[in-house]
Formats: C-alpha cells, structure tokens, sequence
C-alpha cells in the first residue's frame, strides 16, 4: 500500500516521551549490519532521495528562480548521509548504524538509493544526520564515500564538506556569476551537520512494516528554509563560521516525505 503526503507521516521535533525512548535504547542495542547503496538484499527498507526544486525535480544547469527573485542553475549538489536509526515503539526494538556513510550526489542518479537491512517490524521513527560526525572529521585520510577524491574534504583541522551546492547566478557578484556553498565544521559552536527526524504514525501493533519512503530533498530551502540568503549577497561559503551553520540551517529543512510504501 502507498501513501503520498499524508498527514500520517509527519516531520516533528521529538517530545519527551521520544527523548526518554532514544536515550533508553541507543546504548543497550548494538549496530547491526552493513547498509548498501543501490544494491538489495535480504529484508530491506529502501529509502530514496529525489532531488527537487520547488517539488519539481533537479535538473542540473537548467535555470530556476528562488524566492529572491534571482535566476540560479545547480552544476553541483551532495551532502552525507549517515547515522542513521530507526524503532519500532511497539516493542522498544532498535536499529542504529553509526559507522555507514553515504555520498548523494545529483550528478549520479545510482547514489539516490539506500537499502537497510531491516530487522524491525514496524517502523516508528527514523533519523539520520547531513553530515558527518566529528570522529570521521580528525581519523584522516579514508576511503569510500569518505575519499577525499569525493572532493568533499578540506584538510584534517577543518574536515569534511557536509554539503556541497553549486552553481551559476547573474545575481551572484563574483566571476563568472558563479557560486559555491561548501558546508563544513565539525568543532563546538561551528557544527554544521544537522540531524533529520521523522515520527511515523500511527504504529498499531495490527500495521505493517514500511519497507521503502522516498524523499523530496528541496534545493530551492538552500535560500530560505529558516534564514534568508541572497546569492547577491553570499555567492560563497568555504570555511566553518556565522554563514556556513546558517546554511546548514536551511538544509536542514529540504528534507520532506513525499511517499512511503509497506
């Protein structure tokens, strides 16, 4: 059965009972498995990232205009995802895997698809987190999604690139009307990973298990999602500070649930 944005699927920020629930299980539950990017196997949940502007999906170097008014391409867009978890409340089970780390980039459509080995038989909440935690930040050069040939890496004091939005604007005052967004920082007050949270309701111990939800992920939040950014005013960001956790800010919010599938 699917479902498309309906209001049984929510983004919420997590209420005391949740809190009590997470701090309760994380640390008596142990990882388990290995996830896969675009490679299925056994009993999996599939979670899809669409990237989108507006809710119509990313062309890369087609023009869009945000809510400014200013006319922007996308050339390129990534962003990590990792950390992620997932609990069935019905039986206080959970799954958490801390060290898998995924690479989405707009550029290569077979790196939209994760598939999580999935051992719970209803699914409640789901988190993951944009970016890459600090550990991963200072344990040097690494491999996979984390090679720094991704060219998602700065050098070992500042880390890894969280997200990474790039293009061309007539209203960014810089050459070639280009802009560049490389999102970083890992240190305390300059932490730009931002965790991403879902409750989905209602869990009955009679409802089935989601096996797939897919994502819309909004470029066009870049520039509004919480704070206003003008690529007249900031055609870049390149190192941790003020405007790089405001745009970690706004990414924040280009996360939405378009459907999910049992």
């Amino acid at each position: 059965m699917k479902t498309k944005n309906e209001p049984l699927v929510k983004l919420t920020t997590l209420k005391t009972r949740w809190f009590a629930l997470l701090c309760g299980l994380i640390c008596s539950v142990p990882c388990l498995g290995q996830l896969t990017q675009n490679r299925e196997t056994g009993n999996m949940l599939k979670l899809t990232f669409n990237n989108v502007v507006a809710g119509k999906p990313l062309a890369l170097r087609q023009d869009y205009t945000n809510s400014f008014g200013e006319t922007y391409s996308v050339i390129k867009f990534r962003y990590y995802i990792t950390q992620i978890q997932m609990i069935d409340s019905s039986n206080m089970s959970v799954q958490f895997f801390p060290d898998d780390y995924f690479l989405i980039d707009a550029g290569d459509s077979s790196t939209r698809t994760l598939n999580i080995p999935l051992s719970l038989k209803r699914l409640s909440y789901l988190s993951f987190l944009v970016g890459v935690d600090s550990v991963a930040n200072v344990s040097g050069t690494q491999q996979g999604a984390l090679d720094p040939a991704n060219g998602m890496f700065w050098a070992w004091n500042t880390g890894y690139v969280m997200a990474k939005l790039q293009g061309i604007s007539p209203a960014a005052k810089s050459p070639a009307h280009g802009f560049t967004f490389d999102v970083g920082g890992f240190k305390p007050g300059e932490n730009a990973a931002r965790k991403i949270e879902f409750v989905l309701n209602p869990t009955t111990k009679k409802s089935k298990a989601i096996h797939s939800i897919v994502f819309n992920v909004d470029v066009d939040k870049w520039f509004n999602g919480t704070h206003p950014i003008k690529l007249a005013e900031h055609p870049g960001c390149h190192e941790p500070g003020a405007l790089a956790m405001q745009l970690a800010d706004n990414y924040q919010t280009m996360f939405s649930i378009e459907s999910t599938a049992k």
